[in-house]
């Protein structure tokens, strides 16, 4: 079942915070903005109004990617190939220097701590690698060879 993957967790508790936002904090704002008298010029009004339209998008945003999300489980993910959840040890085949990356959904990418986006280019071009493959990869500064040192799947964790 696809809420063993951690993403999934915490968008359900954004949406869960959102939800609580637009059926309890929004009607007390719209209430107190309401007590102010004459609405067409009432910032406090626009305001919330405008927020609450912003928190209908973002669930619907939510609720849509949850729905994508349920699609994958650990059973859909690769075993022995770089997917969603492996760690990669690479080398640079130009510099020599050796990296980390770890593939996780776009909402969790981090490159500054090794977390690269399956929608990235980087994420893409190890899809579906093996240990002691040549991958290339364009990047914004050129083209870049990494060999695959070292890969460790989500089956590979402890549960």
């Amino acid at each position: 079942m696809s809420r063993d993957l951690p993403i999934i967790a915490r968008l359900q508790a954004e949406l869960a915070a959102l939800k609580r936002e637009l059926s309890v904090d929004i009607p007390k704002l719209l209430e107190q903005a309401r007590a102010h008298g004459d609405l067409r010029e009432n910032a406090e009004y626009h305001a919330t109004k405008e927020r609450q339209g912003m928190l209908h998008a973002r669930i619907g945003q939510i609720e849509n990617r949850i729905g994508e999300l349920s699609m994958f489980s650990r059973a859909s993910i690769p075993n022995g190939r770089a997917g969603y959840g492996s760690r990669l040890e690479v080398e640079d085949t130009s510099s020599g220097e050796r990296t980390s990356y770890w593939l996780v959904f776009p909402e969790e990418a981090d490159p500054a701590k090794g977390k690269v986006s399956l929608s990235s280019p980087i994420g893409r071009a190890f899809l579906n690698r093996t240990p002691g493959d040549e991958v290339v990869v364009t990047t914004p500064n050129g083209r870049r060879t990494f060999e695959i040192l070292e890969l460790a799947t989500i089956h590979d964790e402890k549960s």
